[in-house]
């Protein structure tokens, strides 16, 4: 492959990338924003009686959106936010693969004599990995309390990170912390969110009822990729500021001051 050939591949891989990620993260905040507000509302609605609804204004018209707890039109007819995710986790990893599998970026001989099929399989192994510790964590009692759960996530993130300095190229330790947060986010969404709704959809179509801690669950699940995406931004665009960032002399503490900048914008993000 030429270097122009795989200049414009990088190019579009990231424009379709980037612009995947917006439409995701976009419908991410946006359902959780109305979430905020409906849980708000429905206090209202508790005094006043009142069935609680969003109203909002955009290009011209006004829009009001209600929360049902039951399905009044045939699972046909309702709206899936899926692809969006996984679209976004392609390209990524279609970029992880042409930038430094494929290159020279994934190794630096000053940090650790390292093979380039070693340092791959390092790479692979974070991300199938972080899933699964993660998952099992919001599984376990630990996810039950946010406080402890935000303690444990930290902390893992910085052994992660600091490990992933010591055996590869600072630039790409940075990435593959990013790529893990954003692998842990997809499988959210296509193991532990969709399905759920699923089973909630055909339970309602059926008319019988459903597991609320299924909604519970997913809405757990979601709320948790609303912290994740501002930091999965912040470690794409870092990359583009070594000084700053990976070629730090405290890199692994700039990340996570990094991680933690991103939770409090998330939080001030949610809370608007």
């Amino acid at each position: 492959m030429t270097s122009s050939i795989r200049e414009w591949l990088n190019l579009l891989v990231r424009w379709f990338h980037v612009f995947a990620g917006i439409m995701w993260v976009g419908q991410t905040y946006y359902f959780t924003w109305l979430d905020g507000q409906f849980s708000r509302l429905e206090k209202i609605a508790a005094v006043d009686g009142m069935p609680p609804a969003v109203w909002m204004v955009h290009s011209g018209g006004f829009y009001a959106v209600g929360k049902q707890k039951s399905l009044a039109v045939v699972p046909a007819q309702v709206h899936w936010f899926r692809w969006e995710a996984l679209m976004t986790w392609l390209s990524g990893i279609v970029l992880l693969f042409l930038i430094y599998y494929f290159s020279s970026g994934l190794i630096d001989p000053d940090v650790a004599n390292i093979s380039q099929g070693r340092g791959i399989a390092i790479g692979l192994g974070v991300l199938v990995a972080g899933w699964l510790i993660y998952d099992f964590a919001a599984r376990s009692p630990l996810g039950k309390s946010a406080a402890a759960f935000a303690v444990f996530s930290l902390i893992a993130i910085a052994a992660i990170s600091w490990g992933l300095l010591h055996v590869l190229s600072g630039r790409a330790a940075y990435i593959h912390v990013g790529a893990m947060l954003g692998t842990i986010m997809t499988l959210n969404v296509w193991m532990r969110i969709l399905p759920a709704q699923r089973k909630m959809i055909a339970a309602a179509a059926a008319g019988a009822k459903f597991d609320a801690s299924l909604g519970a669950q997913a809405k757990l699940r979601s709320k948790h990729n609303t912290f994740m995406a501002v930091p999965v931004v912040f470690l794409m665009l870092s990359n583009h500021y070594p000084v700053a960032t990976y070629g730090n002399t405290y890199a692994w503490e700039v990340l996570v001051t990094l991680v933690l900048a991103g939770w409090a914008a998330a939080m001030l993000i949610r809370r608007t």
